[in-house]
């Protein structure tokens, strides 16, 4: 006697679906069950349409299934600063751009549609976790509650006066409060984001140690970026950044270390030995001739690493599909192996090597049965994606943002054939142009 079929929420049929874990798999012509957000069971098509009575059924003839993707690290409100002050030094562009402009402008409306912005361009381009350091986080988490998405919010910190904030203590309480106050949104989750070393002082960097070690907090931190970064913390305290972190006891596992470009043997050693995660943003390295950081060395020494875009003010494009193929590129360019950062590492940096880092493996940053329904579904019907001989090889080499047609989050379907359900595009340009008119001011 044939078993009677199960009511779901939603099946989506693919001619592909790469679920990321186990490495390198390709399952061809299946289908993902979702139930009350949850993948419920991923099957061969023809066994899920008998079994599977669906609410919601898509059917994805020429497309690629794959879980969302990660932005590692942004300032997401910096959306309003895109092209502000290209083509200077990161301490040009900080001291004499940027932060003149936030001291004038930063504001919770500010960074609310600036980060509501910023959800949408990372929606269309597969984005559907992101995480964030920036002032106003409490802005930043209704903007992405009301796009729907997912985002680690940074607590930032800062040692100097600021309109989010007094001083270090004050802006420490701050995020705290929000923590407490936003800890049971499923969407949301926290980490504490002490700007970069030459922002902090010791003092303020071992009470950082002791939250995060007392909430289990992942910390977030620009960290080894520049060379002039270095040659300062050598003058000011006679240490390297990485080693003052490990002597104020900074150094574990929830270390979420942004940049990470200019590495010794021995600073590699250091993170892979205390269990520390890299958030790479190469393109953001590159406009701000940062440098290249040692991804190859790292994955070699089984470092965590993924990917992210940094703010748009310093990449100007929220675009992880960009990050993957120049990350990949950029590996074998400098180890001089063509087999270094293959299709499947460079997508595992933008899925699930992410989710690690922020604590969320468990719930999301892979295809499996009992995770979170955070997918990305890609067209590969395009002239210029055609043929596709290996749709792994394609994510990583051919893509682009632009071929992303679905993305769902907790199986709630966000982007539809390339457009948002949630959020006005006409009302976002609308307040881009508001803030664009200020600032000009």
């Amino acid at each position: 006697m044939q078993e009677e079929a199960h009511n779901v929420d939603c099946v989506i049929d693919a001619r592909w679906i790469i679920p990321v874990e186990p490495a390198g798999t390709i399952l061809e012509h299946h289908a993902v069950v979702i139930t009350d957000g949850t993948i419920a069971d991923i099957a061969p098509s023809e066994s899920v349409g008998e079994r599977y009575r669906p609410r919601h059924h898509f059917v994805l003839e020429d497309h690629v299934l794959i879980p969302g993707l990660v932005n590692l690290h942004t300032h997401a409100a910096m959306t309003l600063m895109r092209g502000l002050a290209d083509d200077k030094t990161l301490m040009a562009w900080l001291h004499e751009h940027i932060w003149p402009a936030e001291m004038r402008l930063a504001s919770p409306g500010f960074v609310h549609d600036g980060t509501l912005l910023a959800c949408a361009e990372m929606l269309r381009g597969g984005v559907t976790c992101f995480n964030d350091m920036y002032f106003f986080p409490e802005a930043a988490a209704q903007a992405v509650l009301a796009a729907r998405m997912r985002a680690a919010l940074g607590m930032v910190v800062v040692e100097f006066r600021s309109p989010y904030g007094n001083d270090a203590a004050d802006y420490l309480s701050k995020g705290l409060a929000l923590r407490d106050s936003l800890r049971d949104e499923p969407r949301l989750s926290f980490c504490i984001a002490p700007h970069a070393p030459f922002t902090v002082s010791d003092a303020t960097f071992e009470k950082v140690a002791t939250y995060a070690g007392e909430l289990d907090l992942p910390v977030h931190i620009h960290l080894h970026e520049t060379a002039d970064e270095i040659r300062d913390s050598l003058a000011a305290h006679n240490l390297r950044p990485i080693r003052r972190l490990q002597r104020l006891g900074l150094l574990g596992p929830g270390l979420i270390a942004v940049h990470a470009v200019h590495l010794t043997e021995d600073e590699m050693a250091l993170l892979a030995q205390h269990g520390c995660h890299v958030a790479h943003c190469p393109s953001s390295n590159l406009k701000l001739a940062s440098g290249i950081a040692p991804v190859p060395e790292l994955h070699r020494r089984r470092v965590n690493v993924g990917l992210g875009t940094d703010g748009a003010a310093s990449n100007n494009r929220l675009d992880i599909f960009a990050e993957m193929r120049l990350a990949a590129l950029l590996a074998k360019g400098v180890s001089g192996d063509p087999t270094a950062l293959p299709a499947h590492a460079v997508l595992e940096m933008a899925t699930l090597n992410g989710a690690r880092a922020l604590g969320l493996e468990e719930r999301i940053g892979s295809l499996r049965k009992g995770k979170r329904a955070d997918m990305v579904a890609i067209s590969l019907a395009a002239p210029e994606l055609s043929p596709c001989y290996d749709p792994l090889s394609h994510l990583a080499y051919a893509v682009g943002r632009e071929h992303v047609s679905h993305v769902w989050v907790d199986g709630e379907l966000l982007v539809e054939n390339g457009a948002l359900n949630r959020l006005d595009a006409r009302e976002l340009a609308a307040k881009a142009a508001y803030w664009q008119e200020k600032i000009r001011a």
